[in-house]
């Protein structure tokens, strides 16, 4: 895995062989960032990565310019490995957090421009997940938030639901705050 773009552009990400996991590949990444700059502007921007796996959607927002990037993962190995990239890369603004989605969720500790889950895609509650997010008030009012998913799960019908994109075998789908 490498960095696509930005300050650290080329850098290799090297995951452990031991990784539990399923990273989001660097053509899909690559795509979904051409996406993006597009539709925010990355610079200064607080974001939240939840099953954040690897953390190279975190390194990527912080190579291109974002503020800060809060990572969240329930397993140790991956929690460990995102910090010790962000200590590697020198990224202060960088922050790796061992918690449940969900419980994080239900009680968060910050309002974020751009919100990324890659859940398994086996996950029961996958399906809500949108409303979840949406409902917890980790998204401003004007944020971003995107979901990577399987072939087998559509979103058009949320109320929120913008769009959706593939690339190769994997699924993006983009939501934002509807305002009542």
């Amino acid at each position: 895995m490498r960095i696509i773009s930005g300050n650290f552009k080329g850098r290799l990400i090297a995951v452990p062989k031991n990784f539990r996991g399923r990273p989001t590949t660097d053509f899909a990444r690559e795509g979904l960032f051409n996406m993006l700059g597009h539709m925010v502007e990355m610079s200064g921007l607080q974001v939240l990565d939840l099953f954040a796996g690897t953390g190279a959607f975190g390194l990527e927002c912080l190579s291109r310019g974002a503020e800060t990037v809060l990572a969240i993962d329930q397993q140790p190995l991956h929690v460990k490995f995102i910090q010790q990239n962000f200590d590697l890369f020198e990224l202060e603004n960088g922050e790796a957090m061992r918690v449940d989605v969900f419980s994080y969720l239900a009680k968060p500790d910050g309002v974020f421009d751009l919100v990324f889950a890659d859940p398994p895609y086996d996950l029961k509650q996958l399906r809500n997940l949108p409303e979840v997010i949406l409902k917890s008030g980790v998204l401003n009012d004007q944020g971003l938030l995107i979901l990577e998913h399987g072939k087998d799960q559509d979103f058009s019908t949320h109320p929120s639901f913008v769009q959706s994109r593939q690339f190769s075998n994997v699924w993006f789908s983009f939501f934002r705050i509807i305002k009542a």
